[in-house]
């Protein structure tokens, strides 16, 4: 009898430590398994270079939300941003793809405008500004064609 104990209690201490490591993990990870609660936008940029999803969504700083999906609409980048919900943004919201550091990751930042007409689960951010290409950029003052 006191040996079924002790391997009962021993076999309970390591479930329970496996379920503290397995929700550590998926928290310190960022990794939700319900999905969240956040409500979509879209924004169409000309190009996303380096933009990948999951990359942050950022307002002053403030991470606001994720990249969902990038898929490719008429020539185009469609960016579905998703948002928490406590986070409104007016309609004359500003979207630019920025690199955090000199060649670190690129996310999407969010310039709020002055309409207190906010955005809807759905809507589409129509003032955007694509990556800056820093290769495109080097190779032209490289081989002398700065304008």
């Amino acid at each position: 009898m006191k040996r079924f104990n002790l391997e009962m209690s021993v076999g309970v201490f390591i479930v329970v430590g496996l379920l503290a490591i397995a929700y550590l993990t998926l928290n310190l990870g960022g990794l939700e398994i319900l999905g969240g609660d956040y409500y979509k936008v879209h924004a169409l940029f000309s190009s996303v270079s380096g933009l990948k999803s999951g990359a942050r969504v950022e307002i002053a700083g403030v991470q606001v939300g994720k990249v969902s999906q990038i898929v490719l609409v008429d020539d185009q980048a469609d960016v579905e941003l998703s948002l928490k919900p406590e986070v409104k943004i007016g309609s004359d919201v500003f979207a630019s793809i920025k690199t955090q550091g000199i060649i670190g990751d690129k996310f999407v930042q969010l310039t709020p405008g002055a309409e207190e007409d906010f955005l809807k689960d759905g809507d589409e951010i129509t003032e955007t500004e694509a990556a800056v290409d820093l290769e495109a950029l080097i190779s032209k003052y490289v081989f002398g064609k700065v304008e």
